[in-house]
């Protein structure tokens, strides 16, 4: 059974970094597209950043540029999103996302197949 699991939301104050993780079980990650989304109260889903399957190429929205880097490790099984110089618009529930296939960009929150249960982060001072 595929699954995602977030974790590593927490309250932090602007400009701080947290890192979330997103550890997948039931599929490889050579083979999946894995996508970082978010969601604010009252606002619609939006992408964050993803990384391609197979050749592990990174995207990010402009929002997020020089600030979150995505990464994964095969071995673990896990994706990563590190995210340094928050703002207090960065606030949100953050949710891993998968899919199959190939991307050239983020793709939008209705592309994607498997979604994990969303972790929380919140920029306050």
């Amino acid at each position: 059974q595929l699954q995602l699991v977030e974790s590593g939301g927490g309250l932090v104050q602007p400009g701080g970094s947290l890192r979330l993780s997103c550890e997948v079980s039931g599929f490889n990650l050579d083979y999946y597209v894995i996508g970082w989304f978010r969601q604010a109260p009252g606002k619609e889903r939006e992408g964050v950043s993803c990384i391609s399957s197979t050749l592990g190429i990174t995207y990010y929205v402009d929002s997020v540029k020089g600030r979150f880097t995505i990464s994964r490790d095969n071995a673990k099984n896990t994706v990563y999103l590190q995210m340094n110089s928050l703002k207090p618009e960065d606030t949100a529930v953050y949710y891993c996302a998968a899919r199959g296939g190939w991307v050239n960009g983020v793709p939008p929150h209705y592309d994607m197949e498997y979604w994990g249960n969303g972790t929380l982060v919140t920029v306050s001072s």
